[in-house]
């Protein structure tokens, strides 16, 4: 009896290597299950996570596991089963999740989980992390926060000067009037 060999398809295997470039080009992806959307809806979805530097793409489920593998990722061939698109974040995935999320209350898309950096979170974990206040946001207060001790000090300086000058007016027409 001759000895089982696989056969590999170059196709698939070019498939699979597009799928880790494209894969390769994102740091984070969130996982949906678009079941029920027709084309106009998904072709909404898809302008309102551009403008959020994100894609949304159709994955074949076993393409993307063999992908992820390949890349050396977490195992998250649990949220690769079904219908499975995939929102690819180039930058800050916040902005994404929180538009998947609001997109998800006028259309049937469901967000299955996500892999954020080095760790796989279930949806759950997603929408919390979705209600967090974006990258963007959270420099703008820390920068805030920061000034605001040279700013104060700035007002304090300002308001000395300000009240000694306002004395000498009052001295200057207190004289001049007698």
């Amino acid at each position: 009896m001759t000895e089982y060999q696989t056969k590999i398809n170059q196709n698939k295997t070019d498939l699979v290597n597009s799928l880790v470039e494209m894969f390769g080009n994102a740091q984070d992806y969130v996982f949906a299950d678009f079941r029920g959307l027709t084309v106009e809806q998904i072709t909404t979805l898809r302008e309102r996570l551009r403008e959020q530097e994100a894609e949304f793409r159709v994955v074949k489920n076993n393409f993307a596991k063999l992908a992820f593998a390949k890349m050396g990722k977490p195992d998250v061939s649990d949220y690769l089963v079904g219908p499975t698109a995939i929102a690819l974040s180039r930058s800050d995935s916040s902005p994404v999740t929180k538009a998947l999320f609001e997109y998800a209350k006028v259309a049937p898309i469901s967000i299955k989980g996500a892999l954020i950096g080095e760790s796989v979170y279930d949806t759950a974990q997603v929408e919390a992390y979705s209600k967090l206040p974006g990258k963007d946001a959270l420099i703008a207060s820390l920068m805030g926060t920061m000034k605001a001790p040279v700013q104060n000090l700035v007002f304090g300086l300002n308001g000395i000067t300000t009240k000694l000058v306002r004395t000498l007016q009052a001295v200057a027409d207190q004289k001049e009037g007698q």
